[in-house]
């Protein structure tokens, strides 16, 4: 493939950082709006385009991929929203291929789905399939529910206000109440008369003042105007301008919660205040490393790693003006990290993680009769919450296993409900596993591989590695047809638990963030070698493939060791480390990567982004880069850059794709883009480790 078909200019510019000059060539193409880049992107996405759609499998597998995207199934409960109750009613998101986006479900029996009725779908919104629900909340009577909606991926969310029993929009549009990395969350008052909810600033505006954030929480009194509402903002925050808000409110009505994260980096503030009146106070301060806060009964539950990076579960009696420091501790540190709690007015559930598969506990709301919940091995428990005084809800499912939700009582055993995704593909018949890698300095690393139970173990065979390594997200199991058209052909999926992420807890996560973002590279690398040093594959017959962050591991792993793999896919990543922060997004970083502005996390900055770290001269794997022009997560430069640097500096004769889509980072993204943006990865993938496709039988596998 002819590298030079692209005519790229160069035009150097150079910025110092203390004291080291630092010199780049393709600044420019950061100004999306220019019609030099437009038609530079254009032209990339054409050679692309041409490249793949000439690859010899590239039909089969788009007719597997729309198969398998397109398959009528049925799934329950989005990960940003899961099941809520108001009233007597549920409330949960509904994906129905092939419909193009999930759509807003209420039914009054979770073991009965006959009585379920769509409340709000934006398949008739939008036909084009480019409009997502983003989030939803009930009113606390189930009269109402709160919905935000976004358009292009964007995650500009727009709150709508349904009246449930007659399915219409009422009362008034609120504008920025979602957005980007800062998501967006909204509090009901006990008596559905208004709420609190989070707002962005208007086009133009600025964090320029102490008493002007960049997310402010405001209060809404239904029936009154817009312009009548309220801030009600708590305070001292510590970051104000990358502070992300999330609000809930006690099931009796009484309190109203925000849990205030410092950017994206894992640093929270909890503030409560009376719904009745009063100000807000703060109950826990980022010192006190409380990470998750949840109502129960008479009391507040936080999950505090302050001294128990593996986390320990506190009881706070709810009373105006408590703190964090009157807590008692009712679940102390153990062997395993706590993800996550939550309780009803007599237990408390607390969700644990092991490496990267989850466990499950339960005790009463002093701590006693703590016991296990029976939880398959290598599976995965998510969306674990409160739905009223006496239930709770969470998903369980496995890398074989289709999401299934369950319900918990009282002190009943939990049980299956009918919220139970449909599908017709079985992967019940490929096998799961779990390795360990030896890291450069010695840490053990886990990753869990999945593939068909007949493919020789002694190897090698095609296997892709998948990873993240950041922001404290562990890489849990999940049942996933998409990777069916990669199983059925014999090959391996693993997926690394590298540091960064929240698989041992937040030590696991500081191991990996900051001036000691190396060891994720390291980490990833290490599995890489595993995988050829077992047998299972070889560096010709293995691909790399990464997301956002994970699309920074791939960068990173690419410059540091070209060699590793024969392909390297990277989704909508950061690759320039040095500028990130500049851009509205990445001051929400900067607790997770560091800043240029401090010396030392400049020099690890520097020494490891991708962007700066190309050379030339070097043979560069096949790689793959995409992008989406309204991405509010990662701007699309990253990507381009990347691509521009690395057409100009490999001398090898894999080629540089860049995939540029005009959607956002994936979120609230339409079916149609899922199942071309999966073709394309299929193809290259299959196409540059000369895999020969071979399509299965029509019937589901």
């Amino acid at each position: 493939m002819d590298r030079e078909t692209i005519d790229t200019p160069r035009a150097p510019i150079t910025s110092t950082f203390h004291g080291v000059a630092v010199t780049e060539d393709y600044r420019w193409l950061e100004d999306a709006a220019s019609d030099q880049v437009r038609a530079w992107t254009t032209a990339q996405n054409e050679r692309t385009r041409a490249f793949l759609g000439a690859t010899p499998s590239y039909g089969a597998v788009r007719q597997r991929v729309e198969e398998i995207v397109r398959a009528r199934s049925v799934a329950w409960g989005e990960w940003r929203s899961g099941v809520r109750r108001g009233g007597s009613a549920y409330f949960v998101l509904k994906r129905e291929p092939p419909k193009q986006q999930p759509f807003l479900v209420a039914l009054t029996d979770l073991s009965d789905l006959g009585g379920a009725v769509t409340l709000l779908d934006p398949n008739t919104i939008d036909v084009t399939g480019e409009t997502a629900i983003d989030w939803f909340v009930p009113s606390p009577d189930g009269r109402f529910v709160a919905v935000s909606l976004s358009s292009h991926g964007t995650e500009d969310g727009t709150l709508h206000l349904i009246d449930v029993g007659s399915r219409e929009a009422v009362d008034v549009r609120i504008p920025r109440v979602n957005a980007g990395t800062m998501g967006g969350s909204l509090a009901w008052a006990r008596d559905g008369s208004g709420f609190w909810y989070t707002r962005g600033p208007a086009p133009g505006e600025r964090a320029d003042d102490e008493l002007h954030f960049f997310q402010e929480i405001w209060h809404h009194q239904m029936g009154q105007p817009l312009d009548r509402d309220r801030r009600d903002q708590p305070r001292p925050l510590a970051e104000p301008k990358i502070a992300e808000h999330n609000l809930d409110s006690s099931a009796d009505g009484a309190w109203v919660m925000d849990r205030v994260e410092k950017g994206d980096g894992g640093d929270w503030q909890v503030f409560l205040r009376a719904q009745d009146g009063g100000d807000w106070w703060q109950v826990a301060d980022i010192d006190d490393e409380c990470v998750d806060a949840a109502f129960g009964g008479d009391s507040l539950y936080l999950l505090a790693r302050a001294g128990s990076p593996r986390g320990r579960v506190l009881r706070l009696r709810l009373a105006q003006g408590v703190t964090a420091a009157q807590a008692r501790v009712i679940v102390p540190e153990s062997k395993v990290a706590i993800e996550a709690v939550t309780a009803t007015a007599a237990r408390v559930w607390v969700l644990d993680i092991d490496g990267g598969p989850s466990g499950l506990r339960v005790c009463d709301l002093d701590g006693g009769d703590l016991r296990s919940i029976e939880v398959p091995p290598v599976s995965a428990i998510e969306g674990l919450s409160a739905v009223g005084d006496d239930e709770v809800v969470y998903a369980l499912e496995s890398f074989t296993m289709p999401r299934v939700w369950w319900s918990g009582v009282e002190k009943s055993v939990p049980r299956p409900t009918a919220l139970t995704d449909e599908t017709p593909f079985d992967l019940s018949h490929y096998e799961v596993w779990r390795d360990v890698a030896v890291s450069l300095d010695g840490t053990q690393v886990p990753m869990t591989l999945v593939s068909a139970a007949d493919i020789p173990r002694d190897g090698p065979v095609p296997t892709i590695l998948y990873g993240y390594g950041g922001y404290g997200i562990s890489l849990k199991p999940s049942f996933d047809p998409t990777w069916l058209p990669w199983l059925e052909q014999g090959a391996v999926l693993a997926v690394a638990n590298i540091r960064g992420g929240g698989e041992y807890g937040e030590e696991w996560h500081e191991r990996g963030s900051l001036t000691s973002k190396q060891h994720v590279f390291d980490d990833f690398a290490a599995c890489a070698r595993r995988l050829v040093q077992s047998g299972v594959t070889s560096a010709t017959k293995l691909a790399l493939k990464g997301g956002s962050n994970g699309g920074l591991l791939m960068g990173a792993v690419l410059t540091q060791h070209p060699e590793l793999a024969r392909v390297v896919v990277a989704l909508v990543p950061v690759m320039d480390m040095l500028r990130v922060e500049l851009h509205p997004n990445g001051a929400f970083n900067v607790t997770e990567y560091g800043s240029v502005n401090d010396p030392a996390q400049f020099e690890a900055l520097y020494a490891y982004s991708p962007y700066h770290n190309v050379e030339d001269g070097i043979a560069y794997p096949a790689t793959l880069l995409t992008a989406g022009e309204y991405d509010p997560r990662v701007d699309a430069y990253h990507a381009k850059k990347m691509a521009a640097r690395l057409q100009e500096a490999t001398t090898g004769p894999e080629p540089v794709l860049l995939r540029v889509k005009a959607t956002g980072h994936g979120i609230g993204e339409p079916l149609d883009e899922t199942a071309a943006e999966l073709t394309d990865l299929y193809a290259f993938i299959f196409d540059r480790l000369a895999v020969e496709y071979r399509p299965p039988d029509r019937r589901p596998s």
